[in-house]
């Protein structure tokens, strides 16, 4: 399966990494060109151990890429994944939603295919259904089902935690997007 990763920070790199690392084909997209040229010299942005080698196993293996262009990143994925930074908003500490929103614009104007949009980011409740909005009102022609996928991962761990983890969550309120997440998460059924 496809699985496109938008933001390749400490979530989406190592989700992504544990991802390909199941045997899925995975493009890691961000914005931040000199982070894509650090990850394609295998140069990781963060420290976590055991990442490193486990984004250049995947990588050699074919399974494992990474650019900034969203459309080509997105294109023919089953399950777009938007995993970018929700800092907390300056006087009232709540979470600045603005990255997970233009994301979901640009994924709606570039979707080619029926996919499940996946919010890894962490986020408030409701944020599933303002996501929806903002893809529906791009005008795709497309069948989209708005997933939430929250992360556990602690720092130092992560691999470990995403491999074995002691749960996932999933809210999906449609079969194709229960379906797709299915498929997603059967290696750790196997």
């Amino acid at each position: 399966m496809k699985i496109a990763m938008v933001g390749s920070g400490y979530v989406g790199l190592v989700s992504g990494a544990c991802f390909a690392d199941f045997g899925h084909d995975v493009v890691c997209i961000d914005k931040d060109q000199s982070k894509i040229d650090r990850l394609h010299a295998g140069i990781m942005p963060i420290y976590e151990p055991g990442l490193d080698a486990l984004v250049d196993s995947n990588v050699k293996a074919g399974r494992l890429s990474f650019t900034t262009d969203l459309g080509e990143g997105i294109a023919g994925a089953a399950a777009i994944f938007i995993a970018v930074g929700t800092p907390s908003r300056r006087g009232d500490g709540h979470a600045d939603l603005t990255f997970v929103y233009e994301v979901a614009r640009e994924v709606g104007e570039k979707l080619a295919n029926d996919a499940v949009i996946v919010t890894k980011s962490t986020v408030p409740v409701g944020t599933g259904d303002e996501v929806e909005r903002i893809i529906r009102v791009t005008g795709t022609a497309h069948k989209v089902s708005v997933v939430s996928n929250p992360e556990f991962l602690r720092e130092g761990a992560a691999i470990g935690d995403f491999k074995r983890p002691d749960r996932i969550v999933i809210g999906a309120e449609d079969d194709f997007g229960r379906e797709v997440m299915r498929e997603v998460y059967r290696p750790l059924f196997l």
